[in-house]
């Protein structure tokens, strides 16, 4: 979607100015020295404000984003089953039952079963250490969902960090726009001797640095970060959907109320349908 948003944002804005006569070759030619002003000046300015270790993941979020959300409906329902097979041994064998299957998912058989969660370490971690906590003895679902609810808050953000620098260096580029464009003037002002024509082009090129500081900032930087912001919301759905699972399984409730619990934290148009979840759970085999 990305990059068909960005064809027409090109098209719209560039299409219509060409097919209203404008000279596009002043853009193009005072576009890269521009550029370089502009994102040059961003990119120094998000150094300076940004720490290393936000820093070090801006690439990989960017690709994130182009890739799109990482959980699908089926990794959900999969999840639900996990957390079913999980339950269903800790209520016919005891919490302690798990204990292998906490300390070394990787080996575990209900883990196992369900590979598109297993391999998704963030996830599993998540699980095991909270479910580790429970066979310890901490079963008190208060003090467990503050726990996860405080957890989340600092997940939700660190992740928000990130989306936060494109966010930031959105609302700088009109004002670095600003100051290409004085550049511009200023270079135009010390060849005031000039014919208008020559004037006339160094104006224009000039302004080109005003008008690519309101572009990049919204027509592209800020809408990625809105995007990332909107990804970085959806994705972390999953870890609600764990702890709605896990607190009212703590809180008595039979397994498949608790993953009822879990289904209704899912988003909207990700979420199985009740009649998917019991079909998928009656096919499941007794956990061990």
């Amino acid at each position: 979607m990305f990059f068909a948003g960005l064809g027409v944002l090109f098209v719209c804005v560039f299409g219509v100015y060409i097919i209203e006569d404008g000279n596009i070759m002043i853009i193009l030619h005072a576009a890269p020295w521009e550029l370089i002003t502009i994102f040059g000046a961003a990119v120094g300015a998000m150094i300076i404000g940004t720490p290393k270790h936000i820093l070090s993941k801006l690439g990989g979020s960017f690709g994130q984003m182009l890739k799109g959300p990482v959980y699908t409906q089926e990794t959900y329902l999969e999840l639900l089953c996990l957390l079913y097979q999980i339950f269903k041994l800790s209520q016919a064998k005891g919490m302690l039952a798990l204990e292998p299957h906490v300390e070394t998912p990787h080996e575990s058989t209900i883990f196992g079963a369900f590979p598109t969660i297993k391999e998704d370490h963030h996830v599993v971690e998540f699980i095991c250490d909270y479910l580790r906590m429970v066979t310890m003895g901490t079963d008190n679902s208060h003090q467990i969902e503050d726990l996860i609810n405080e957890e989340l808050e600092v997940h939700h953000a660190e992740l928000h960090q990130i989306a936060g620098v494109f966010s930031t260096m959105g609302d700088g580029l009109p004002a670095l726009g600003i100051v290409a464009a004085v550049l511009g003037v200023i270079k135009t002002m010390a060849a005031i001797d000039q014919p208008p024509a020559v004037l006339g082009k160094m104006i224009g090129s000039a302004l080109v640095g005003t008008f690519l500081g309101v572009f990049l900032a919204y027509g592209i930087v800020g809408p990625t970060a809105n995007s990332l912001k909107a990804l970085y919301d959806q994705d972390g759905k999953i870890f609600a959907c764990v702890k709605a699972a896990l607190i009212a399984y703590l809180n008595g409730h039979a397994p498949a109320i608790a993953v009822e619990f879990a289904r209704k934290a899912i988003p909207t148009h990700l979420r199985p349908s009740f009649y998917d979840v019991e079909a998928k759970l009656g096919e499941l085999s007794a956990p061990s």
